[in-house]
């Protein structure tokens, strides 16, 4: 178990993403402190997804991302977790769970049977992602949305993340897994202080989980409170929701 410290903070100042002479995000300037849930909120097309791509490092982009300690020294290559809205795989290709966790555990190919530590670790990957060991052997293609997910989350929580991208998590898993999904996020960024980013289109959410909201819309629009943010007269024009409420 690692040490139960504040894991990094995070600086996004001037970050813009230009593509065919049009600007994508424009002038994004953020900051997601330790143990933070920020969400971010928005159309369809503001650029949220485009946001993680850029603090992933798969699309250039200008301006700085800054991560700090919590002694204020500057992370050079922090461990980024990402949990994408959908794993697109072949449904009927013959690959386990087991497969998927200790390929991102050791360089032997994934044909060859892990060794018995690395079946043990991907065991323990599971179980600290609420997932139950006995998926271990079923193939990703029979996994209920819920199931995968939680399977997507254990990747990304080794080695354990200086900060959590959450792109919509939960948008193939049902009611309950929702619950128990977020309430997970939030037992573990409680335990380990890492700061989240969570794009989610659903307010209701947002609201329970959140610590921090940011509208987007190729720019901050607004960032605060989640009660304050939600309450605006501008996102209740974005998501057509009734003024008063």
């Amino acid at each position: 178990m690692q040490e139960k410290s504040c894991r990094c903070s995070v600086e996004i100042r001037d970050l813009t993403v230009k593509k065919h002479d049009g600007v994508i995000l424009d002038h994004i300037n953020l900051s997601v402190h330790h143990a933070q849930i920020l969400a971010l909120i928005g159309r369809n097309g503001a650029g949220k997804s485009t946001l993680l791509k850029a603090l992933l490092g798969r699309i250039p982009y200008e301006g700085n991302v800054t991560f700090q300690d919590h002694d204020g020294r500057v992370v050079e290559k922090p461990h980024i977790g990402y949990v994408p809205q959908q794993l697109a795989f072949d449904r009927s290709a013959p690959v386990t769970v087991c497969d998927l966790l200790c390929a991102g555990l050791q360089k032997r190919p994934v044909w060859l049977r892990p060794k018995r530590a690395m079946r043990e670790k991907a065991a323990s990957m599971l179980q600290i992602a609420g997932a139950r060991e006995e998926i271990l052997d079923r193939r990703l293609g029979r996994l209920s949305g819920g199931e995968l997910q939680r399977v997507l989350l254990a990747f990304a929580l080794e080695p354990m993340p200086d900060l959590l991208l959450l792109d919509e998590p939960v948008s193939a898993v049902d009611r309950k897994g929702i619950q128990q999904f977020y309430d997970l996020v939030t037992s573990m960024r409680e335990e380990y202080h890492m700061p989240v980013i969570l794009v989610s289109h659903d307010l209701s959410h947002v609201q329970k989980y959140a610590t921090r909201v940011a509208l987007l819309d190729r720019t901050i629009l607004m960032e605060g409170d989640p009660d304050d943010v939600l309450r605006s007269e501008q996102v209740r024009d974005i998501f057509g929701l009734p003024v008063g409420l």
